[in-house]
């Protein structure tokens, strides 16, 4: 790109190697007529809460980390050719519908080869954002005395795309669902590495009988304990 040149927003399809999601360079990428008058990015937390009998109230806590979403807002399609001339060979500017198409092809059609829709990267400058569109939303604003539209704007809804891999690779092992092995320190006590890994002392009693510890009061530095998944 050119110094000075105005950074547009492209679409382009992706494919998935191994776990990493690249550019599709093989497949057509769509190139916005104007960039959007803006975009929400959204991040979302899901929460569980356990109740017990008796309890007035329950305790909060994290679930999960929901996927990203990505809300593009106003993308015009413009078919009269006032705001940038898509030219055809007969010097006509792109039919809006030509151009709708051409979206719908990037980011909306079944793929039968892979049972799901497109991946896809959205780059606007040094923005950059993998995943699949959840929704898109047709405002037609022109038309010709025929009834053909001339002018839409878009709304496009995009959920993030991330593979088992990189799924995987984020949690880095954290995650209460996974089984620990950990080597005990001077100064730690079961319930204190329990709320650690489970977020919940209470859990020290189970861990100690899997462990076949007959004195957990008085842990041993260097002895390595076993921390299962959460049921």
């Amino acid at each position: 790109m050119a110094v000075g040149t105005k950074a547009l927003l492209t679409i382009s399809p992706c494919k998935v190697d191994n776990g990493t999601v690249s550019v599709d360079s093989s497949k057509t990428e769509f190139e916005a007529m104007i960039n959007p008058s803006g975009y929400e990015h959204t991040f979302q937390l899901s929460y569980s809460k356990k109740r017990v009998l008796g309890q007035p109230g329950t305790e909060t806590k994290y679930n999960a980390s929901d996927p990203e979403k990505i809300v593009l807002k106003e993308l015009i399609f413009d078919g009269t050719g006032v705001i940038r001339p898509g030219l055809l060979e007969a010097g006509d500017p792109t039919p809006v519908k030509d151009q709708i198409e051409l979206l719908k092809d990037v980011v909306y059609t079944y793929e039968g080869s892979t049972h799901e829709t497109p991946i896809v990267q959205l780059k606007w400058g040094s923005f950059l954002f993998y995943g699949r569109v959840e929704a898109l939303k047709f405002d037609y604003t022109l038309f010709k005395p025929s009834g053909e539209p001339l002018r839409a704007k878009v709304t496009l809804t995009f959920i993030e795309y991330q593979s088992t891999e990189e799924i995987s690779k984020e949690a880095e092992q954290t995650s209460p669902d996974l089984t620990h092995i950990v080597e005990v320190k001077a100064g730690d006590t079961l319930p204190l590495l329990c709320y650690q890994i489970y977020r919940d002392c209470s859990y020290y009693t189970e861990v100690a009988r899997i462990n076949n510890l007959t004195n957990f009061r008085a842990l041993k530095p260097g002895i390595k304990l076993q921390f299962p998944p959460l049921n």
